[in-house]
């Protein structure tokens, strides 16, 4: 597993830092393995990095699952856990993976592909 970075931050300052990474690369060195997603507007971080998708990620983390397991430990629809899986999948934070079932059809099972979320928003 990984620890991912979600943060804000200025294009700028993303393109530095891939500029950084090159140059490492151009030394013959090798950068830093590291996930981080970059927001400019702490709104868009938040909104993204709700408090029910922390807990369906923590929920998965501690205990891989089906979807229907996941909403129904959470207490939520279940259409809404799968918005919330196929988002925070899209940000590269959870895997759904398809699990063949003994003897009948298949079960796309949760888990969490980080060990930890860091959190950093500035808020100028």
């Amino acid at each position: 597993m990984r620890n991912v970075v979600v943060k804000t931050g200025t294009t700028k300052e993303f393109f530095d830092q891939v500029r950084k990474s090159f140059q490492q690369i151009d030394r013959g060195e090798v950068p830093a393995r590291s996930f981080t997603l970059t927001f400019e507007d702490p709104a868009d971080m938040f909104a993204i990095m709700t408090p029910a998708r922390l807990e369906l990620f923590r929920a998965a983390k501690a205990e891989p699952a089906s979807i229907t397991a996941l909403a129904h430990a959470l207490g939520r629809d279940r259409s809404t856990v799968k918005r919330d899986v196929d988002l925070l999948v899209n940000a590269g934070l959870l895997d759904v993976a398809d699990i063949p079932l003994r003897g009948h059809g298949r079960q796309k099972f949760v888990r969490a592909l980080a060990d930890e979320i860091h959190l950093r928003a500035v808020v100028a």
